[in-house]
C-alpha cells in the first residue's frame, strides 16, 4: 500500500485558494490570489524540490487539474517532475 502525503498551502486563517497567482481562481470574488509569493523563500524552494524529486502521482480537485493542465506542460524546465506524475482528478458527484 502506498502514503498518501498532503502538501497544502494555506494560510492560518484557512485560505487555501489561488496561492499561485493573482487570477489563479477568482471564484467567489477571491481577490487575494498570489497571496504565496512573498513567502516563498529557499526554504520552501528546498521543500517543493524534495516533494517532486522522487516518483509520484497527483490527487487532484478540478480547478487544480485544470490550471496545472494549462500551465506546466509549457513550462517542462521548472516543472519536470509535476509534468511525468500521473494525475488523477477527483470527481464529486
Amino acid at each position: 500500500m502506498r502514503k498518501i502525503i498532503v502538501l497544502t498551502l494555506i494560510t492560518l486563517d484557512g485560505v487555501m485558494q489561488g496561492s499561485g497567482g493573482p487570477t489563479e481562481d477568482t471564484s467567489g470574488n477571491f481577490t487575494l490570489g498570489g497571496w504565496t509569493v512573498p513567502y516563498f523563500d529557499e526554504f520552501l524552494g528546498d521543500v517543493m524540490t524534495e516533494q517532486v524529486s522522487h516518483p509520484f502521482d497527483l490527487l487532484l480537485g478540478r480547478k487544480t487539474f485544470e490550471i496545472f493542465a494549462s500551465h506546466w506542460p509549457q513550462h517542462e524546465e521548472e516543472g519536470g517532475g509535476i509534468n511525468k506524475a500521473t494525475k488523477y482528478q477527483v470527481i464529486v458527484t
